[in-house]
């Protein structure tokens, strides 16, 4: 979208473009075209925009038809979002709040414009619970200790080792993780289940973990390809 503000200057009429996502401004206005896209494709009947959580029971979350949106600018990393929503191959083997039912793959695409704006609305969608800069990817060999033998985590999440995929399906694939998640979110997610997902069938780490093994375990799958 292109805004014109016209000043006279030396006799000339001149004229000053705004490009969206160029100039301040436009990636909110970007953002606000993005969330009356959303609105449009009615989005917001699967996905929850706005926090806190709302599920505080097993018959609510299942009631739910999608994952929340609400602190995707926290979640996701620009990048990958704005391919995703392009061509949107799945995240989850299984289909949402299902362990037998696969993944039918018909979440909706978008194309042109629609892609970027659509990608700003969310990415401004951010949690004051996440607190960007504390985790950093690691490959250290403890924090794969904690993912592989400590609390077995691909036992639900699929993982890629060389050229194999390795895990079980009833959890969100973490192939990809590095280009797909911020990690501080991860970490955040870890320690603060109850904020972000209150009801959920992951275990809760809260007390079984340390606040530095949840960081070592946030830096590693931010290692993941």
């Amino acid at each position: 979208m292109k805004t014109f503000r016209f000043s006279r200057f030396a006799g000339t009429v001149v004229a000053v473009v705004a490009l969206s996502g160029l100039l301040p401004g436009g990636v909110e206005a970007g953002a606000a075209e993005g969330k009356r896209m959303f609105d449009a494709k009615k989005c917001g009947d699967c996905h929850q925009t706005e926090g806190p959580a709302k599920a505080k029971t097993i018959q609510d979350q299942l009631a739910t038809k999608g994952p929340e949106l609400w602190y995707a600018g926290s979640k996701f990393k620009k990048e990958f979002l704005g391919k995703w929503l392009k061509d949107p191959k799945p995240i989850r083997f299984m289909a949402f709040n299902s362990l037998t039912k696969k993944n039918p793959a018909d979440h909706p695409q978008l194309s042109g414009k629609d892609v970027d704006e659509v990608t700003e609305y969310l990415m401004s969608l951010k949690s004051k619970d996440v607190e960007e800069g504390v985790v950093t990817p690691d490959k250290n060999p403890k924090n794969r200790n904690i993912f592989e033998k400590k609390q077995g985590c691909y036992g639900c999440h699929p993982v890629k080792r060389g050229e194999n995929i390795l895990g079980g399906l009833t959890g969100p694939t973490l192939i990809g993780a590095g280009e797909r998640l911020n990690p501080a979110w991860v970490y955040a997610y870890l320690k603060k289940p109850k904020v972000f997902k209150p009801v959920k069938r992951m275990p809760v780490y809260v007390d079984i973990l340390s606040d530095l093994e949840m960081k070592g375990l946030a830096a590693y799958i931010g290692t993941f390809e």
